[in-house]
Formats: C-alpha cells, sequence, structure tokens
C-alpha cells in the first residue's frame, strides 16, 4: 500500500513559479513510474508529467513543456513538480499518481492517487 500527500499548492500571479510536491509512503516507492496531473474545473482530468522508476525517463504534456519540470529523490520518496512561468490555463488541482507499469512515458492504470493541491494562477 502507497499513501500520496500533495503539498505546495497555492494562488500565484502569472508569470511566476510554484514547486509541487508528494510524499508517499512505503518501501517501495522506486519501483513505481509516477505523473502529475491536474483537473481544471468543469474539465477532465488531464496528464502533466511522468517519470520513471528510476529517474532516467521522463515525459511531458505538450501545454506545459519547457515551462514544468519533473523529478524525485528515491532516498526520500518525494516526487517534485517545478513550475515556471505559470498561465492563467494552468490553474486547476494538481495531483500524483503512481504506477506498477511505466511504459514510453506513459503510467498504465494508476495504482494510487494523491488527494490533490489547488494551483491558482491569476492573470
Amino acid at each position: 500500500q502507497v499513501q500520496l500527500v500533495e503539498s505546495g499548492g497555492g494562488l500565484v500571479q502569472a508569470g511566476g513559479s510554484l514547486r509541487l510536491s508528494c510524499a508517499a509512503s512505503g518501501r517501495t516507492f522506486s519501483i513505481y513510474g509516477m505523473g502529475w496531473f491536474r483537473q481544471a474545473p468543469g474539465k477532465e482530468r488531464e496528464f502533466v508529467a511522468s517519470i520513471s522508476g528510476n529517474g532516467g525517463t521522463t515525459n511531458y504534456a505538450d501545454s506545459v513543456k519547457g515551462r514544468f519540470t519533473i523529478s524525485r529523490d528515491n532516498a526520500k520518496n518525494m516526487l517534485f513538480l517545478q513550475m515556471n512561468s505559470l498561465k492563467f490555463e494552468d490553474t486547476a488541482v494538481y495531483s500524483c499518481a503512481a504506477a506498477r507499469i511505466y511504459y514510453s512515458g506513459r503510467l498504465y492504470n494508476p495504482d494510487y492517487w494523491g488527494q490533490g493541491t489547488q494551483v491558482t494562477v491569476s492573470s
């Protein structure tokens, strides 16, 4: 069983930065591919970024490429999302997810989800 807890969300002006964190419980964190997803009001949840278990492979949605960076610290069971040059359209609840199956930059059928953290970007 893995529990995921996000933090770091908040209110920021357009052009600003935020760093999201996801703390994972359990001893097998490194075997999971990890990802960030977001859901804006009235919209479906969408993929943001993913990273392989050893951190060697990353993948990003086109909308965040060049602005967001995903990383992980397996020694501390932590996942991060550095978000720069934030835009109004980045406003959403951001959730982290863990999946045993990670292939070609994609998480398949995530096994665990966090509760989410709100990111609000003012224009």
